[in-house]
């Protein structure tokens, strides 16, 4: 399971970086419920379609470098870079655990913070 898991993550990212938001939203649950710790806690696919229209004015830059899966779990880490209105990339450092229901991306516990790589 964990090699399917692994690929069906790097399909929804790839439609995130194409801009195919709904695309992604194709890999999750109805009830997907997604928790930015420390900051705030989405519930379902319409809320994460909002989100995703608040949040990326171009589609953002996605590196994973690294994979871990276990049974329904799969951890990301990685780097991810966002354009803000202004057209400013702001570069993330992120550690995302990904919980699967069958094939969908059903819970996310998202761990990211701003990177100083300058």
């Amino acid at each position: 399971m964990s090699e399917k898991h692994k690929s069906i993550l790097l399909k929804a990212n790839a439609a995130i970086a194409e801009g195919d938001y709904e695309g992604f939203l194709a890999f999750c649950t109805e009830d997907t419920v997604w928790n930015f710790v420390g900051d705030e806690v989405l519930e379902g696919k319409d809320a994460v379609r909002e989100w995703m229209e608040d949040t990326y004015f171009a589609p953002p830059k996605i590196e994973v470098d690294t994979l871990i899966a276990e049974g329904e779990y799969l951890t990301a880490i990685g780097t991810v870079t966002i354009k803000d209105e202004d057209g400013t990339d702001t570069d993330y450092a992120y550690c995302d655990v990904w919980r699967f229901r069958g094939d969908k991306l059903f819970e996310l516990k998202a761990f990211v913070i701003e990177s100083d790589d300058e």
